[in-house]
């Protein structure tokens, strides 16, 4: 559980993100959620340098879904990382735990299988409340914060040493 702001972050120690492409998948399940972290997403994604034509937006009906409409997009587009925005929120079956283990192992599978980069920003809470805490709410958003490893991922990606350690 996140018990800071998710919000912050340290400019002078993200790479400038002005070359690169990124892509974002977002749930329209929960979407007073989503959409927050989506919009987080991108405001922080220009922040850091890229341009808004270079962040590319599809929506995908649920969490489940977020994997395949991933998996299109790398396949489709010239993509330097890519964003995975959803909201599970605990129910009274088991439905939340098949959900966040398939898009969980789906988003892993996806990472080992091609080289772009896909953050996993799939709120897992308990509550709805939990889920407005940290997509704008009492301790931000996580959209910010994974658009942050996104830029990072997209550097790394991107970047032609293989050996050393690569500092921002």
């Amino acid at each position: 559980m996140a018990t800071t702001n998710l919000s912050y972050y340290d400019k002078s120690t993200i790479p400038n993100a002005k070359s690169f492409r990124f892509g974002i998948v977002v749930s329209e399940w929960n979407p007073e959620i989503t959409r927050n972290l989506q919009k987080g997403a991108i405001q922080t994604l220009i922040d850091c340098g890229a341009a808004k034509e270079n962040i590319i937006s599809w929506d995908v009906p649920g969490s489940f879904e977020l994997v395949f409409g991933c998996k299109k997009m790398i396949q489709s587009k010239n993509l330097d990382a890519i964003i995975a925005i959803g909201s599970v929120i605990q129910g009274e079956t088991k439905h939340f735990d098949f959900v966040c283990e398939g898009v969980t192992q789906g988003i892993i599978d996806l990472n080992i299988k091609y080289d772009v980069p896909v953050i996993f920003c799939v709120l897992t809470d308990n509550n709805k409340q939990q889920s407005l805490d940290r997509s704008g709410g009492k301790l931000g958003n996580k959209g910010i914060e994974c658009a942050v490893a996104a830029v990072k991922m997209a550097a790394i990606k991107n970047s032609d040493r293989t050996s050393e350690s690569i500092g921002f």
